[in-house]
């Protein structure tokens, strides 16, 4: 300890902790919160805990569903390149389309992001773009937590774990009715959303390329293309829910189709898809030539252009692929639940 740290004593700013800096972050993100504020909605933000109304929202027999998630590895790529505010969005989608799948209607949202050093211009990108995947479900951002900890992280590094807290009335929870013969309807990705990216990074750094390169297959940069936010489905999955002949959804995120449709199908039932009944995003080409990876490791590590399946009888089906296309969701038919298990795949991915 230096003599005139003596004399004055230490501050937890020289220790690297600037309580300032927070406090300007939660005024700073203050509207933002606001913005997303729905019936039910009882507090803003800085108190010690938040409120929400159940009755205010509608229900009266209410089963509650929760659901937290983050955004793994795609943050170092954000990091990297200074665009950050897509991964906020990022946050909300990962646990807004789990709760979706289980029927139930996202209602708040809260957040955690922890850091070596608070940069708050940096923070309030983040959570804007938390604050707009909230508005885009229509769960509220009702509260979180910013931890400033030098030493537990590199600089300006930055972690980010979500909480979403959803409602169904009793009851109503999904999967349920699955059975031989309903279809697998799959709504469009956006890209690679949130998962894979440890392989992602690992075969940018194969290609040689920096993440300010063009991008191969699209416009842009190849780190703008590789950070397209996840697409959020809530929205037109509650409506398509309340239209009926919904027996399932499956959110497919890290584990791919092979992984995550089994989970939503019961015993004795597996699911046949036919690999050409939708077109592969050239990102996914151009990750599978550049990495030599094969079609099996492709359909088991990423979405491969499908972020999410819903299960539906058959003969709602035509109702349910307009309902969605209305809503501006590109959706195909990719196949059949029939008797056995897990996916069995036909035709090739093309």
């Amino acid at each position: 300890m230096t003599n005139d740290a003596a004399k004055t004593g230490l501050t937890y700013s020289e220790a690297g902790v600037d309580i300032d800096a927070g406090n300007a972050l939660v005024e700073r993100i203050k509207p933002a919160a606001k913005r997303t504020a729905r019936p039910g909605t009882m507090s803003g933000l800085g108190g010690f805990g938040a409120l929400f109304d159940l009755k205010a929202a509608g229900y009266s027999d209410p089963v509650l569903v929760a659901a937290t998630d983050g955004v793994g590895t795609k943050l170092k790529i954000a990091i990297e390149t200074g665009e950050v505010s897509g991964v906020g969005i990022d946050l909300v989608a990962m646990c807004v389309n789990d709760l979706v799948c289980q029927g139930a209607e996202p209602l708040f949202f809260l957040d955690y992001f922890a850091t070596g050093k608070l940069v708050v211009d940096h923070a309030a990108a983040v959570i804007e773009g938390i604050a707009t995947g909230c508005e885009r479900a229509g769960c509220a951002l009702i509260g979180g937590e910013t931890a400033e900890m030098p030493g537990m992280y590199s600089g300006e590094d930055f972690d980010l774990a979500g909480f979403a807290v959803g409602a169904m009335e009793r009851g109503q929870s999904l999967p349920e009715g699955v059975e031989e013969g309903d279809f697998l309807l799959g709504l469009a990705s956006n890209g690679v959303h949130s998962n894979g990216y440890s392989l992602v990074r690992k075969i940018v750094e194969v290609s040689g390329l920096s993440w300010d390169a063009d991008c191969p297959w699209g416009e842009g940069t190849l780190g703008q293309a590789l950070l397209a936010p996840t697409r959020l489905y809530v929205r037109p999955a509650l409506e398509a829910i309340r239209l009926g002949g919904v027996h399932a959804l499956a959110h497919i995120t890290g584990g791919g189709l092979t992984e995550n449709l089994p989970r939503v199908l019961p015993e004795g039932l597996g699911a046949s898809i036919d690999l050409g009944a939708w077109s592969l995003p050239p990102v996914f080409r151009w990750l599978a030539e550049t990495g030599g990876i094969s079609t099996p490791e492709l359909l088991k590590t990423f979405n491969c252009g499908i972020g999410m399946v819903v299960v539906v009888d058959k003969d709602r089906a035509p109702d349910l692929i307009a309902l969605f296309q209305k809503a501006g969701e590109r959706v195909e038919v990719l196949g059949q639940v029939v008797a056995g298990r897990g996916v069995d795949y036909t035709g090739s991915l093309g």
